[in-house]
């Protein structure tokens, strides 16, 4: 629903003038096509993970992605990752590992417990057997998303540099052929009984519902234009670190506003990702210079020379 949303905003938009961008083409339809299979695999691999994993740990999982886009860039593009922006990276993973500790020591400390006593072995093996299935499916699911996001941002920017598009005419593709994907895999996999609708969508919060999904879907529209802009004015690297850095004034904000608890453990956490926010700033910075120099001075147009 929400891509629908967002393509009655940009289709209602453009019939005002307000925006511009391609007719839908077939020929273009058919090569933008796999880079929205991908979006619609990033999304269902995610949610799967996320069935079986805790957000921390989904985190951390999703901040290595950043690392496999970066050198999937040097392999595509001839990028370059320097020891600077590969330091960026880690820190940016020690961050998201600070911030998931509590709930993997608490896990761990559960399992030590329960195997230092032999009765109680014995009768939670069952349980622990469940729990260990449902984490070995939530590492499987969480290794397809981080490859289906990987070649997803990266076949994104190169199908942009190939077809020319424009930030309109990617967000407007991406959007409409995620429909027919979305609505075959919701109809194969999803339950669409009437138990299941009544549950998820309560008569009594149902209105409410529709409309938060109306509004986040036109809110969609701002997210996927900007996402096409950055992908295509800066890198794929760069956008996956945008990604991972912008949880972190959230979390602040969690933390200043909203009485979320404020521990050592997730201060450094949200210090750390600045941190690796500002050395990956750095470390492009002179990357760019360093490009400059070996290009060599730019030659002044012949107008603009003094005779």
């Amino acid at each position: 629903m929400q891509s629908i949303v967002c393509i009655l905003c940009v289709v209602v938009s453009k019939r005002f003038g307000i925006i511009s961008f391609r007719d839908f083409d077939v020929e273009d339809a058919k090569r933008w096509f796999p880079i929205s299979f991908l979006l619609v695999c990033v999304i269902y691999t995610g949610s799967k993970s996320l069935q079986f994993l805790s957000i921390p740990v989904y985190t951390i999982f999703k901040n290595l992605t950043i690392i496999l886009i970066a050198y999937g860039e040097v392999l595509w593009f001839g990028g370059a990752v320097t020891n600077l922006t590969l330091c960026s990276f880690v820190l940016m993973v020690i961050s998201s590992i600070v911030a998931a500790w509590s709930d993997i020591s608490t896990t761990f400390s559960s399992l030590s417990g329960a195997w230092s006593d032999p009765a109680a072995v014995a009768s939670q093996l069952p349980n622990m057997t469940h729990v260990m299935g449902n984490l070995n499916a939530g590492y499987v699911w969480m290794l397809l998303n981080c490859s289906v996001s990987a070649a997803y941002v990266l076949t994104m920017r190169k199908r942009i540099k190939s077809t020319g598009f424009k930030d309109w005419d990617t967000m407007y593709y991406n959007n409409l052929l995620s429909i027919p994907v979305l609505v075959i895999f919701s109809f194969l996999v999803e339950d669409w009984g009437t138990e299941n609708l009544n549950r998820n969508f309560p008569a009594e919060t149902r209105t409410v519902l529709l409309a938060a999904i109306a509004f986040s879907g036109a809110a969609a529209v701002g997210i996927s234009f900007t996402t096409a802009w950055c992908i295509r004015a800066t890198s794929s690297t760069t956008y996956s670190m945008v990604g991972a850095l912008n949880k972190l004034p959230v979390a602040a904000s969690g933390m200043i506003f909203f009485g979320d608890a404020v521990t050592v453990g997730s201060v450094s956490a949200v210090s750390l990702g600045f941190i690796a926010g500002i050395v990956y700033a750095l470390a492009k910075n002179i990357q760019s210079k360093a490009e400059k120099a070996r290009a060599g001075p730019t030659p002044l147009p012949m107008y603009n020379r003094k005779p």
